[in-house]
């Protein structure tokens, strides 16, 4: 394979299929032990659209907060 002008390569089609690489994917490059990752990177979470979803299944199971649950599932 060979870089062209403006730094870009085509990553075979093999290969975008296996890991769902599509137009507009968001990918990552790394430099491990003297080799250079490709990897596809993770999606960003909208976390202010899921805040406060889950408060009244917890109010029903007797929580007061996420917290309060987390350390009675780890047994706290």
């Amino acid at each position: 394979m060979k870089i062209g002008q403006r730094g870009q390569v085509t990553i075979p089609r093999e290969i975008r299929d296996r890991f769902g690489l599509r137009p507009d994917s968001h990918v990552q490059f790394r430099v491990i032990n003297g080799s250079i990752v490709l990897k596809k990177a993770p999606k960003k979470l909208d976390l202010p659209k899921w805040k406060g979803r889950c408060k009244d299944s917890f109010s029903r199971l007797g929580y007061s907060s996420v917290d309060q649950f987390i350390d009675d599932v780890r047994g706290r």
